[in-house]
């Protein structure tokens, strides 16, 4: 039985994998799952980001939900992080979030939260995933007042940015912010958050229609934000995903600020506020060799995991770790809420702003990025952990480790949602890891397609 569940949900193009009846489904067991683990009818905060497929899906969900008795809690778009924290803040059993991130409009995603805004644990998911495929002609149909209902609650986008706001010590006021919402999730409460803290701001790709959801915008696409940042001379630029659960930033020249910029900058911050817990951050397998070496030099700790924001806040929830995130944008402050969070992770970096009076160039030369290389492979998706089955490619990475020796690193892994492996090679010299990297990718395309 192949996994249902990803490591940000179930996800797929709507109404062909991630169809009505499968999120019907979905709402059936996750309700079901729930009140066997709440002892009472579950309280279930449904969220969305702004795709056309939202609404047949939230309908769908919410059917489910109800018709196993719980009450669908309908907090209408809201990003992730809104919902996960909203969820805690509303004593509520459980959320949903109805979005695929990043990904085109035409995808979809469904994802939970637990009672306290955490992703739900794998068993949890496991046991969701097998009623869903076997069990759904053994769950009850309540009847009479049993069946369950949903509520709409106004006003929850005011009671997140709020919360945001409490985050912080300063104001913005003098700071010239560009916001880019990625036509997605943040479009309402990004601009409502840096307006009632004094900032001026301007705002780009604000205006979702269902289908402009990160199209050519948002922080996998910042060419308009950068030359916006330029154009305006503002002093920052904002860039957030379709769900806002992640952030990328761009500094007064127009220059990339990314993930690890932001956690290396964030972390000296609080690290000499004496707030960093164990003066130590946690990161992924794919960020830059120049974050360990920013951070060493300020006496602070990396920790790297597995790829994927889930395993990052794993290792800090399991070793009290209030700092971690990916290069791509996801940062977690444990101190303040529960997963990535692309809107808070913008008010952290614009408070260190205010606070050190620092332009963001120069707080983010605190790191040096290494030259990184990024190739994928297309494969069969079936052969997707193979690779190191074979002889041939793992001696091939074996070499390419040795001829770098201490100066860089190779990083093999399987796509969660496509047939990709991605090959990241990282070292001093960009041509050479660029050939190598190149060299690499065909081979595993030719060993595994």
């Amino acid at each position: 039985m192949s996994r249902l569940f990803g490591t940000d949900g179930v996800r797929g193009i709507a109404n062909a994998k991630l169809d009505f009846n499968l999120a019907y489904k979905l709402g059936r067991a996750g309700a079901y799952v729930l009140t066997q683990e709440t002892r009472h009818r579950p309280r279930i905060a449904v969220g969305k980001d702004t795709r056309i497929s939202g609404d047949m899906l939230e309908a769908a969900l919410v059917a489910g939900i109800c018709s196993m008795g719980g009450e669908a809690v309908i907090l209408g778009v809201m990003p992730t992080p809104a919902v996960a924290y909203l969820t805690r803040k509303m004593g509520l059993d459980a959320g949903v979030v109805i979005s695929a991130s990043h990904n085109p409009f035409e995808y979809n995603g469904i994802k939970f939260f637990d009672s306290q805004g955490y992703k739900l644990p794998d068993e949890i998911e496991d046991k969701i995933q097998e009623i869903v495929e076997t069990g759904m002609d053994r769950l009850p149909n309540p009847i009479g007042d049993g069946i369950g209902k949903k509520t709409e609650v106004k006003d929850s986008i005011h009671t997140y940015v709020e919360f945001l706001k409490n985050t912080i010590d300063v104001d913005f006021k003098g700071l010239k912010v560009v916001l880019d919402c990625a036509n997605g999730a943040s479009y309402m409460a990004a601009p409502m958050a840096l307006i009632e803290l004094g900032a001026d701001i301007t705002t780009i790709n604000n205006e979702p229609d269902g289908i402009n959801i990160n199209n050519k915008c948002g922080s996998t696409h910042t060419q308009q934000l950068q030359q916006v940042v330029v154009e305006t001379g503002a002093d920052v630029g904002l860039a957030f995903d379709g769900d806002a659960d992640r952030l990328i930033a761009v500094d007064e020249k127009g220059e990339i600020a990314n993930g690890d910029h932001v956690m290396a900058i964030i972390g000296k911050h609080m690290k000499t506020k004496g707030k960093l817990k164990k003066d130590t951050i946690v990161a992924t397998i794919m960020s830059n060799m120049g974050l360990e070496i920013a951070c060493r030099k300020e006496q602070c700790n990396i920790i790297r995991t597995k790829v994927g924001d889930r395993y990052v806040l794993e290792e800090m929830v399991k070793n009290g770790y209030n700092l971690g995130g990916e290069q791509s944008g996801h940062i977690i402050f444990l101190d303040h809420n529960t997963t990535g969070d692309g809107l808070l992770t913008g008010i952290q970096l614009l408070s260190v702003i205010k606070e050190t009076g620092k332009k963001l160039s120069e707080l983010k030369s605190i790191m040096t990025e290494m030259p990184q290389v990024l190739i994928n492979a297309k494969i069969k998706n079936e052969y997707k952990t193979k690779y190191m089955e074979d002889e041939e490619i793992k001696s091939a990475i074996k070499n390419i480790e040795a001829k770098m020796k201490d100066s860089g690193r190779v990083v093999i892994r399987p796509s969660g949602t496509e047939p990709l492996v991605r090959v990241m090679i990282e070292g001093e010299d960009k041509d050479y890891i660029q050939k190598m990297a190149e060299e690499l990718a065909t081979l595993i395309e030719k060993k595994l397609s």
